[in-house]
């Protein structure tokens, strides 16, 4: 790989960690259930996908889809609820404090790998958790009076964090797929499992859909989701895994700054002692020494 496809491949996840930092700025201006924006996230961002990849000419392995149909089909429904669950945290609280939350996937990943993926659980990767733990109590505004941490808004995003966990879980049982084909089938399995939740939970007929609201969705489908994706996984084969680790980081950091850019929502000095400890423990138990 020459240094000019590493530059290359180094802007397009920079730009894709962009794209993933402001969805929460996006969500908060559509007024719609959460249920709505994720099935509409996962339909649009499925046909963008889909023909993308005809376009490319590249067709999609139905073979080895089948032998992995029950993880997909598993990561798919958990894509569907952990879209629902983080839009929620959006709303009932800061698009920072929800990022922070949400960040809680990977340390909810060491506790269970253990058990599940039969990891060992290191001295450092414990101190990681009990240092993520403390972070997030603070994050959450337990004992405090600053309003910036609204309990339901934290227990959203946990929520979120914990379906994460399980796809990341189920992602390193997939065998012989291509980023494309689990990224279209998970986003499709999503689709087809909200669509009767949405249909049972709300009442579609009511919402009121403007040509602002569908520009919005259609953003939050094509460029947060089908383009973002495309540029991640384009970018990633061509850099090393801790190099993608490092990249990730800059997705919490874009969104805490750019909410308090654009909704003037700011973190508390306890909050952002908190988010500290959560993303700093979370990047030191992902990077190898």
């Amino acid at each position: 790989m020459t240094q000019s496809q590493e530059t290359k491949a180094k802007l397009a996840l920079l730009s894709a960690m962009l794209i993933f930092g402001t969805i929460g700025i996006f969500v908060r201006y559509i007024p719609m259930p959460s249920s709505v924006i994720a099935l509409a996230r996962s339909s649009i961002a499925t046909i963008f996908l889909l023909i993308l990849l005809a376009v490319r000419h590249q067709p999609v392995c139905w073979s080895a889809i089948r032998q992995n149909t029950g993880c997909l089909l598993a990561s798919g429904c958990m894509l569907g609820f952990n879209w629902i669950l983080l839009f929620e945290a959006y709303r009932y609280t800061t698009v920072a404090v929800a990022t922070v939350c949400y960040y809680m996937a990977p340390i909810l990943v060491m506790v269970v790998s253990p058990f599940v993926l039969q990891e060992k659980l290191t001295i450092r990767k414990a101190i990681c958790i009990v240092t993520a733990l403390i972070g997030i109590i603070l994050v959450s505004g337990l004992g405090q009076n600053d309003g910036t941490g609204s309990m339901t808004g934290v227990l959203c995003g946990l929520g979120a964090a914990c379906f994460y966990a399980g796809i990341i879980l189920l992602n390193k049982k997939l065998t012989n797929l291509t980023a494309y084909d689990r990224t279209i089938i998970q986003l499709g399995i999503a689709a087809l499992l909200l669509f009767p939740y949405t249909c049972y939970t709300e009442n579609l007929a009511a919402l009121t859909v403007t040509p602002m609201v569908l520009l919005l969705l259609a953003i939050v489908g094509i460029v947060h989701t089908g383009i973002a994706y495309v540029l991640y996984f384009g970018s990633i084969n061509y850099l090393k895994a801790q190099t993608v680790a490092i990249f990730s980081y800059t997705d919490p950091i874009f969104a805490i700054l750019l909410s308090a850019l654009f909704l003037q929502e700011s973190l508390g000095i306890v909050s952002i002692i908190g988010a500290i400890l959560v993303l700093g423990s979370t990047f030191i138990s992902e990077i190898k020494s």
